[in-house]
C-alpha cells in the first residue's frame, strides 16, 4: 500500500476539497477516491449543482508520497477542506 497526495484546482471555492492524503495499491486508485465520501469511497464525478471535489478523474493530480504502514486500509487518510 502507498500513500498519494491527491489535489484538484477545478472547484475552489467554499465548501470544497482541495487536497487529500489517501492509502491506495495504485495511482489510478488513488485518483479515483473522493475526500468527501466514506473512507475508501471512490468518486462517482457525477456533479449535480454543486460539488465538493473537481468533476472528473482526469482532472486529479496524484503525487506518490510515501509508503503506508502495514495493514492501513484502503482510503482518506487526511483531507484538507475550505470551509465556508
Amino acid at each position: 500500500m502507498k500513500l498519494f497526495l491527491i489535489s484538484q484546482d477545478e472547484n475552489d471555492d467554499y465548501d470544497t476539497y482541495d487536497s487529500a492524503v489517501v492509502a491506495a495499491p495504485d495511482e489510478e486508485s488513488a485518483r479515483q477516491m473522493d475526500p468527501g465520501g466514506e473512507n475508501g469511497a471512490f468518486a462517482n464525478f457525477s456533479c449535480e449543482a454543486f460539488c465538493t471535489w473537481c468533476s472528473s478523474a482526469d482532472k486529479v493530480t496524484v503525487k506518490l508520497i510515501g509508503n503506508a504502514v502495514p495493514d492501513l486500509p484502503i482510503g482518506v487518510v487526511c483531507a484538507s477542506f475550505r470551509a465556508g
